[in-house]
């Protein structure tokens, strides 16, 4: 079969609302697992057990379901529940946005502890509290360090974006599903989808990884 991308140029319109979904949903759904994150990581490294043994159980717990199990559960059992509804884009942001926190967390928990316990020790005696100290010594030492792993674990949000078409979300991956189911023409359209994701993500690679020989120097 000979490859036609005026397939793809026919339907362009189409693929480009997928694709401002597909970032819609990477920004927002990052925005919210950098901010729970964040918090979930300072719970695991107050002086209180308790706070520590909860954002545990939150980074385990979502590192360890599957996404598509979670988004799934969120769109159909969550609703039965709590005796409410829940409409697929709210499901989508909730899923992808509590996914993310669980690594987001782990990246953030791991960048704060990479400082020197000196630091730490010094901001205590000048009577600094856990907040104060961590708004103004550790956090901000630590988001150089952080800036790589955060960087790819942003890439695998933007991947992770394509489960959301189960949701009959229409995004990138969904709508060239649907140019598909008419065109007849998988190949030409699922390629140019793979392209797509190369052209966006590869400068995000080079990125990290030029951070990454910043930070090493």
């Amino acid at each position: 079969m000979k490859f036609d991308p005026s397939v793809v140029l026919a339907n362009w319109d189409i693929l480009a609302y997928g694709l401002l979904i597909t970032l819609k949903y990477t920004v927002y759904t990052c925005a919210i697992g950098l901010a729970m994150g964040l918090f979930v990581a300072l719970l695991q490294l107050t002086p209180w057990r308790l706070l520590r043994w909860t954002g545990r159980i939150w980074v385990e717990f979502f590192r360890n379901i599957p996404l598509l199990v979670l988004l799934m559960w969120i769109y159909y059992a969550l609703p039965i529940f709590l005796q409410i509804q829940i409409g697929k884009e709210t499901a989508g942001i909730l899923g992808l946005g509590f996914y993310a926190s669980g690594f987001y967390a782990e990246i953030l928990r791991a960048g704060i502890q990479s400082i020197d316990r000196g630091q730490t020790d010094a901001a205590v005696a000048l009577g600094m509290g856990y907040i104060q100290r961590m708004k103004r010594i550790i956090l901000p030492q630590a988001l150089r360090r952080m800036v790589p792993p955060l960087v790819g674990q942003t890439i695998m949000q933007l991947k992770n974006t394509t489960l959301l078409s189960v949701l009959t979300i229409p995004d990138l991956l969904y709508q060239a599903g649907y140019i598909a189911s008419f065109t007849y023409r998988p190949m030409e359209v699922y390629t140019v989808i793979g392209a797509i994701f190369i052209l966006i993500l590869f400068p995000l690679s080079a990125l990290s990884r030029r951070f990454e020989r910043k930070e090493a120097a």
